[in-house]
């Protein structure tokens, strides 16, 4: 393709992504409360949304029947690689907030994280739709419930992977739009509890050989602590370093009462791909023991919500993204870690497909102040369209 006809190509898509119609797809979606492991009814709203424009639905189950997924494919009916864009549907457990639009930006529940950036993945199908710009191959697009931890674990993703939706590479419009992330951190959230038999007692009236559950808790707050120094040494230059950290313990009624369970919770995060089950198998050895000094029995939870991942500088979704992000910004995005663990660590490490998260300069995610201003959502899909265009059409160029 020469240059004036890959212009040509960009600017049909950059008029085509109407600004309207994606306020309209955003609002829409918000609209509709879809906390975690509850969003059936906005998967419904998408389907139906994507039908009106004329597209052919799937509905996979995906494991998950109380919110089936919501998969839409667009052909070029030429050869070349699947880009998929992937979002999640679920928001996390606060107060429903309605949609507004004021000044250009729209506030609710999922505004930014990512109801907004799904509209904008919607747009740019329908942009590279009406302008028939795909040279080759075929987008997917897929959204589903099941991301927000710890009520979702992920498992319609999986179903996904497993049953064959699953592109040559995925982007993922989170709310990330400062750095385009080539590496990120896995990521568990932990609770560990200690019990002891029979029943609260004043401290007072408490047997010698009573076991001290609280001091266990504290106890393993502080070999965390210990650990931390020590994990902190296995560093990434993009995604920083393997970090163990204790949010919230919990334990007692009153001040001066043996307490029979203490809890402790937190996070446990990883640079090293492929490392989960090891990473797992040493906090439980770590809790474990600790468990036996102190005669607390102790219960484990230990939620894996994503593995580390790395994608490669030189692979093609990056060159193609950073085409299209030079289209439509006028520069390069820098590269950098991806704060957060998302959906694309999933896809990494289980489809071994190169996930990029690009998103909306969003704020306000997991709280009731969600916003976004509709400039970046058209941004978003412009860039999305474009890099499918340069993607399954090959026309990028190398990275800087």
């Amino acid at each position: 393709m020469d240059s004036a006809s890959t212009a040509d190509r960009r600017e049909k898509i950059r008029s085509a992504v109407n600004r309207e119609r994606l306020v309209e797809t955003a609002m829409a979606l918000v609209s509709v409360p879809s906390p975690t492991r509850s969003a059936g009814a906005v998967a419904d709203c998408l389907a139906q949304i994507l039908a009106n424009d004329g597209f052919e639905v799937q509905r996979p189950v995906a494991d998950w029947p109380e919110a089936p997924a919501v998969v839409v494919r667009l052909e070029s009916n030429r050869p070349g690689p699947t880009l998929q864009f992937d979002g999640h549907l679920d928001t996390v457990h606060l107060p429903f907030v309605p949609p507004r639009l004021e000044d250009g930006v729209l506030y609710g529940s999922g505004a930014s994280d990512m109801k907004g950036g799904i509209a904008a993945a919607v747009e740019a199908l329908r942009a590279l739709r009406e302008t028939e710009a795909l040279a080759g191959g075929s987008i997917l697009l897929t959204a589903h419930d099941h991301h927000e931890g710890p009520w979702g674990d992920r498992r319609q993703v999986r179903a996904l992977v497993a049953e064959g939706f699953v592109g040559d590479a995925v982007m993922l419009p989170e709310y990330l739009a400062d750095r385009l992330p080539l590496a990120g951190r896995g990521m568990a959230i932990f609770k560990v509890s200690f019990l002891r038999d029979g029943d609260p007692v004043h401290e007072v009236l408490r047997a010698p050989e009573t076991p001290d559950v609280l001091g266990a808790g504290a106890e393993l707050v502080c070999r965390l602590r210990n650990l931390n120094k020590t994990l902190v040494r296995t560093s990434d230059p993009w995604s920083g370093c393997d970090t163990v950290f204790v949010g919230l313990i919990e334990s007692g009624e009153i001040y001066n009462q043996a307490p029979v369970g203490c809890t402790v919770r937190g996070t446990r995060r990883w640079v090293t791909p492929g490392r989960t089950e090891a990473v797992e198998a040493g906090f439980r050895a770590l809790v474990n023991e600790l468990a036996v000094a102190s005669g607390t029995p102790a219960t484990i939870d230990f939620q894996v919500q994503g593995d580390a991942f790395r994608v490669s500088r030189e692979d093609a979704i990056v060159s193609a993204f950073q085409t299209a992000y030079s289209a439509v910004s006028g520069v390069e995005l820098p590269v950098g870690g991806k704060p957060f663990v998302d959906d694309g660590n999933t896809y990494a490490a289980l489809a071994g497909i190169p996930a990029l998260t690009h998103g909306p300069d969003a704020r306000g995610a997991h709280t009731l102040s969600e916003a976004v201003e509709v400039d970046e959502l058209v941004r978003v899909a412009r860039v999305y369209a474009m890099t499918a265009v340069a993607y399954c059409g090959g026309v990028v160029h190398p990275p800087q």
